[in-house]
């Protein structure tokens, strides 16, 4: 692994800790709603290691992934270089802290204490897609939230229920 890459990887790390520390322990705090709840703050600093990674080898990336189909044997290729081992785990850093962002923000519209969110939000960070579907179920017919029924839809929602 190159030197650059390292750095990267500690970069990357260090800048989700306040990110999913405030998510976890002040999940409804206003400092936290201001921080979390801005994407340039969150989401944008994630980008800068991971272009300086990605920008170098992204014309090789694009003519491997652009020119075959991406089998098995492709990704473990590509995964036999450390720097590509770093580029993509700070790619799922930053989907992750995506989808704990949004999940997120539905416990708080959701009105859920600490003890149920702070779990899903942990299971968000290290198990991304069972973390997310968790949250997800759990806020799923939340008043506020996007799956909730809005409009025409959640009058005859309101309809069907008092009927």
């Amino acid at each position: 692994m190159t030197p650059l890459a390292e750095a990267m990887f500690w970069l990357a790390n260090a800048l989700i800790v306040p990110v999913w520390g405030m998510m976890w322990f002040l999940p409804d705090h206003d400092l936290t709603k201001r921080y979390i709840g801005d994407l340039k703050l969150t989401f944008l600093p994630l980008l800068i290691p991971y272009l300086v990674l990605a920008l170098p080898v992204l014309p090789d990336l694009l003519m491997t992934l652009g020119t075959q189909m991406p089998t098995p044997a492709v990704v473990v290729e590509l995964f036999e270089d450390p720097d590509m081992v770093v580029l993509a785990w700070i790619h799922i850093l930053a989907l992750d802290t995506l989808a704990g962002r949004h999940i997120w923000r539905r416990m708080l519209v959701a009105g859920r204490p600490r003890a149920v969110s702070f779990p899903v939000l942990l299971f968000c960070l290290l198990l991304g897609p069972l973390g997310f579907a968790a949250g997800m179920a759990l806020t799923w017919n939340v008043e506020g939230s996007d799956l909730a029924p809005t409009g025409e839809a959640a009058q005859k929602a309101q309809d069907s229920s008092t009927a």
